[in-house]
């Protein structure tokens, strides 16, 4: 069982950063694969980046390539998004994933941290 704890999230004006944060609970933290998750209203929620168990492979979508930044603390059971250069449309409530199956079967969810970016 792992369970899964988002904070950081908050209003940035358009530019601005944020870095969400998350803390797993349970031994086995490092045999997931770590993920941030983002879901605007109206709109299903679709991935945004993700980390492998060890941390040696990132993925970020197009979304935010350039922008965002996932990583982790295996040592700490945290895992990290700095996003950067935030735009009015990445307004979302953000979730932390933790999987073993890939991203289409992501096993735990946190309960979501609101991001809203203002013009």
């Amino acid at each position: 069982q792992v369970q899964l704890v988002e904070s950081g999230g908050g209003l940035v004006q358009s530019g601005g950063s944020l870095r969400l944060s998350c803390s797993a609970s349970g031994r086995t933290f490092s045999s997931y694969a770590m993920g941030w998750f983002r879901q605007a209203p109206g709109k299903e929620r679709e991935f945004v980046a993700g980390i492998s168990s060890t941390g040696g492979s990132t993925y970020t979508a197009d979304s935010g390539k350039g922008r965002f930044t996932i990583s982790r603390d295996n040592a700490k059971n945290m895992v990290y998004l700095q996003m950067n250069s935030l735009k009015p449309e990445d307004t979302a409530v953000y979730y932390c994933a933790a999987t073993r199956m890939g991203w289409s079967r992501v096993e735990y969810w946190g309960q979501g941290t609101q991001v809203t970016v203002s013009s």
